[in-house]
C-alpha cells in the first residue's frame, strides 16, 4: 500500500521546525502498520533532518551551518541577485529526504530525535513536505 500526503507550513528565515506530530497523525489517519516513510522537502533552499529538537540544538545548528556555509557572497547571488547562495549549499548539505522505518505505526525514531524542516532561505516562505508511506495498513 502506498499513502501520501503534504504538510504546509509558513516559515521564517533560518528556523527549524518540529513536524514529527503532523507525521504520527498522517500515519494514523492511514493505519499504518509497517513499512517507510519518505519525507520529502520541496524546495533548494530547505530541508529535512532530524534534531533533538530542544532550545540549545535550535541555537546550535544554524550557528553550526554558518560555520560550515556561512552568509556572504556566492556565484550564485552575482547570477540571481537574491542573497541566498547560502541557503542553497546549506539545502544540499542537508539533503532534502529521509527515508524513517515505520513500526507498528510510528516512526522508528529515538526518544530524542524528532524530525525537523529546516529553512535555510532568507526570507519567509510557504513551504510544503511531501510524506509517503510504502507498507502495511489496518
Amino acid at each position: 500500500m502506498v499513502k501520501q500526503d503534504i504538510i504546509t507550513l509558513s516559515t521564517e528565515p533560518d528556523n527549524i521546525y518540529d513536524i514529527s506530530h503532523s507525521i504520527d497523525k498522517f500515519l494514523s489517519s492511514i493505519g499504518a502498520k509497517d513499512g517507510a516513510l519518505i519525507v520529502f522537502a520541496v524546495g533548494s533552499t530547505c530541508g529535512i533532518t532530524t534534531i533533538e529538537y530542544e532550545p540549545g540544538l535550535r541555537r546550535d545548528f544554524p550557528e553550526m551551518l554558518q560555520k560550515i556555509a556561512p552568509k556572504g557572497h556566492y556565484h550564485h547571488d552575482a547570477t540571481w541577485g537574491d542573497g541566498n547562495g547560502h541557503s542553497h549549499l546549506r539545502s544540499s548539505l542537508v539533503g532534502t529526504s529521509l527515508t524513517i522505518p515505520v513500526i507498528n505505526g510510528k516512526i522508528a525514531t529515538g526518544t530524542w530525535q524528532q524530525v525537523v524542516f529546516c529553512e535555510f532561505d532568507v526570507r519567509p516562505r510557504s513551504r510544503k513536505a511531501i510524506v509517503m508511506f510504502i507498507g502495511e495498513t489496518n
